[in-house]
């Protein structure tokens, strides 16, 4: 037998895997005992539910009596530092496994009764928006115990992120976090892909393709809530191609009552037939809003920039007209105005670069922002491959960012100059008697005298005027010699005057 049909020993293997619960145990144990393992891993998933910066314990299937049952939960996180303790409960589900409300209301009870500070629930169902669960149970249990969950996309995002990116300082501990990669990434393992848009999407699009779609219909919400989930689900697979956190940008009241998200979206439905989110990339000039069209089939991106705060307004077009040199000819580029409303000037990219002019409609306004958009064909299909909704979405993002938005750097004004100081001369008169001051160079031409406003008497060439300086002893010059002034006593006035000599 050839070589390269050989399987490569692995620390986490997926052979021998038969059925769910097989799945599930296998699954539970690889990763609670890797979040041991590797201490960075570890505190990257639970440092944000409030469990302290120490040591880990992990423990699969622990038994606990609750009341007259014997209940069995995956797996126990402990995590101790000195005097303080954090303890949680985990519930992990693989493949199409969806978590159970009674389930979890049941391991709420058993974290109440023994003081545990959370339970966390792992499985391939992804929320709408982060730190909310999927699965509704009774509010009141969550007075003393708190509720969280991870997806298995999740996990395996800050996985890629602690190993390629963040780094791990043992290198052992680094190959233990790769095999964990791997195994997740294995369609075996039960760590599935986003690869559904749920039982209502063919209902909905079709609704929304026939205008009769309203928003009291059942199906709608589910579908909106998934749309929500996928954009969640990209912004983890972009995360991980580019080392940082990429998250959907949400409004602070989206993000504490998810339900106006969820009626905007069956609202936009309902009247334009589109979906609308955005996602937040770490530096970038602004979030990529994707805009999912169900009537046209059409899958919009698009980002906004503020204008340069200085130029004309060729040059400002011209300034972004130069960041695109990747973008397709296709992409549209839209300029607005200061103080202005209502859509602006639009046009394609291939045209703006020969005429920049096509963006201005008026020279005397001034730009504000541009717009630029790329739009690609969406799928309808439900689940995953060609001509699906879920991955002609990914791909319009991931095209979107990979040819236009990477490129975009905001405009920032060029800082001040020096002004030139001016040279001291070596030699300078004598009766000048003041430093070089910054003003020199600046007020020569504001003291200079104007010809025009000044009368100037001619000069008299009959005879020389001099002025007396006092009484002054006057002595010849000898013949052909110079004059100068000298200071003297005088005996009689008992001060200085001048004498010539």
């Amino acid at each position: 037998m050839a070589e390269e049909t050989w399987h490569q020993a692995r620390l986490i293997p997926t052979s021998g895997i038969n059925g769910a619960d097989e799945q599930e145990r296998r699954a539970t144990s690889a990763l609670l005992a890797v979040m041991t393992s590797v201490r960075e891993f570890g505190r990257v998933l639970t440092q944000p539910l409030g469990a302290p910066a120490g040591a880990l314990e992990t423990y699969i299937e622990v038994p606990f009596e609750l009341g007259d049952r014997r209940l069995y939960p995956d797996g126990l996180i402990r995590a101790r530092r000195g005097q303080k303790e954090w303890t949680a409960l985990v519930e992990v589900k693989t493949g199409v496994n969806n978590l159970e409300c009674e389930q979890l209301e049941a391991y709420l009870d058993i974290a109440r009764e023994r003081d545990f500070d959370a339970v966390i629930t792992i499985s391939n169902e992804i929320p709408a928006i982060a730190g909310m669960h999927p699965t509704k149970v009774d509010k009141k249990k969550l007075k003393r115990v708190a509720l969280h969950h991870w997806s298995w996309s999740m996990v395996l995002a800050e996985a890629v992120l602690q190993k390629e990116h963040r780094g791990v300082a043992d290198p052992d501990q680094a190959w233990i976090l790769g095999e964990l990669i791997r195994y997740l990434e294995h369609p075996r393992s039960g760590a599935l892909q986003f690869d559904d848009m749920g039982g209502s999407w063919v209902t909905t699009r079709e609704a929304v393709a026939a205008g009769t779609l309203r928003p009291g219909d059942k199906c709608a919400p589910e579908v909106a809530a998934r749309f929500d989930a996928l954009l969640r689900y990209v912004s983890l697979q972009l995360g991980r191609r580019l080392g940082d956190d990429v998250t959907p940008a949400l409004s602070r009241k989206e993000i504490a009552e998810p339900a106006l998200r969820s009626q905007a979206l069956v609202q936009s439905m309902c009247t334009t037939g589109t979906m609308q989110g955005a996602i937040s990339i770490p530096n970038a000039v602004g979030p990529l809003v994707v805009t999912a069209d169900l009537r046209a089939g059409q899958a919009i991106c698009h980002v906004d920039i503020a204008a340069p705060k200085e130029g004309k307004p060729t040059t400002r077009v011209n300034w972004l007209v130069r960041q695109l040199r990747h973008a397709p000819e296709t992409a549209r580029l839209e300029a607005f105005t200061l103080h202005s409303r209502g859509p602006g000037t639009a046009d394609l990219l291939k045209n703006v670069r020969e005429q920049p002019v096509r963006l201005i409609e008026d020279p005397r306004k001034e730009l504000r922002s541009f717009r630029v958009a790329l739009t690609l064909p969406l799928g309808s299909k439900r689940g995953r491959g060609r001509g699906a909704f879920i991955d002609s979405v990914e791909s319009a993002i991931n095209t979107f960012y990979g040819d236009v938005l990477q490129d975009l750097r905001a405009w920032t004004a060029a800082p001040p100059r020096l002004r030139e100081t001016p040279e001291q001369p070596e030699e300078r008169p004598s009766l000048t008697s003041t430093a070089l001051s910054s003003q020199d160079g600046q007020e020569q031409e504001a003291s200079r005298p104007d010809d025009s406003d000044q009368t100037v008497a001619p000069p008299d060439d009959s005879a020389e005027q001099v002025e007396p300086m006092g009484p002054v002893e006057a002595a010849e010059a000898p013949e052909g010699g110079v004059t100068s002034p000298i200071s003297v006593p005088d005996p009689d006035e008992g001060m200085l005057v001048d004498r010539v000599s």
